[in-house]
């Protein structure tokens, strides 16, 4: 591409509404609420900026600290097993024929066409007490007993009286559920890209040279697609870590992580200025995230140059 500035009127012209989209409804917003976060109420419906730091004290009290534990832990469990998951999709879709690639690949596009709502009320559906799982597992239980009764093994009553369906809702499992079911595309599609453009020979080759499947997934697979792991895990451990929707309705009340506690403080408790310093330190820790990925990828980058 050419230098911009050999032709900058072009350019100018097709940055300026870019820029003014992103200033008018991005940085000017967020500037509200970083002024947000250094006032205090004065009323119902006034704030006074200050200039205290006692929103962000705040944030340091036990209850607070305990509820930002309680979401990095679910958010990377769930991101873990989140990889784990899209690791054989995406190498599942990699190695599939160019006839069936483009239908895979559909599958798992297909969730984006619903909205997140109606997908997180479907998983209401699937996961109550009297929901599709408990169904499923309830009609196995009742085969199995009667196939005890079959072979004369029912009067120990070995699967006991009556089936307890498992309660996925109100706890943290369910919560972990919905957001590896609705984050799972996010981590198939960096991962398939990287599997995409991995040269093949250098699998062959070390299976070649002695290399057992398990030593050569290790030692040749994972490190040549970690870019795409490390930016799997980025881009769907971020929104879990800002989800709302998912523990609110999974969670039922009982599962709160910190962007229900931000939405409650805008709503319910009307205070804003608290409010706003959690989503600014929500913000500040999504930041040194991408820092980090992006000064690791750098150094991956070099490493391979150097070599």
């Amino acid at each position: 591409m050419e230098d911009f500035r050999k032709h900058f009127s072009v350019f100018l012209t097709f940055f300026t509404p870019t820029a003014g989209w992103l200033v008018l409804l991005f940085f000017v917003p967020l500037g509200i609420i970083w002024v947000y976060s250094f006032g205090e109420n004065i009323s119902l419906t006034e704030i006074k900026t200050t200039w205290t730091l006692d929103n962000y004290k705040r944030m340091f009290e036990p209850q607070i600290i305990t509820l930002f534990w309680r979401t990095v832990w679910l958010s990377t469990l769930s991101t873990i097993i989140t990889l784990v998951i899209a690791y054989p999709i995406s190498m599942v879709i990699a190695t599939a024929s160019n006839k069936a690639k483009p239908w895979l690949m559909l599958v798992i596009i297909l969730p984006f066409w619903t909205n997140l709502l109606i997908r997180t009320y479907a998983m209401l559906n699937i996961l109550g007490t009297r929901g599709r799982i408990n169904d499923v597992l309830e009609w196995l239980w009742n085969l199995g007993d009667g196939a005890l009764d079959l072979i004369g093994l029912g009067a120990f009553d070995l699967l006991g009286e009556h089936f307890a369906p498992i309660r996925f809702l109100g706890n943290n499992s369910g919560v972990m559920i919905g957001m590896i079911y609705v984050y799972l595309p996010f981590a198939v599609l960096p991962i398939y890209s990287s599997l995409e453009r991995l040269d093949r020979n250098l699998l062959e080759a070390s299976l070649d040279l002695g290399a057992g499947q398990w030593r050569t997934f290790r030692s040749v697979l994972l490190p040549l697609t970690s870019a795409g792991i490390s930016t799997a895990a980025v881009i769907t451990f971020i929104p879990m870590l800002g989800s709302f929707l998912i523990p609110n309705l999974l969670g039922r009340g009982k599962v709160d992580m910190i962007a229900n506690v931000i939405e409650r403080q805008f709503k319910s408790a009307n205070d804003w200025p608290f409010g706003s310093a959690l989503s600014l330190f929500l913000l500040y820790i999504t930041f040194i995230i991408l820092a980090i990925q992006a000064f690791a990828n750098m150094r991956a980058n070099k490493g391979r140059n150097d070599g």
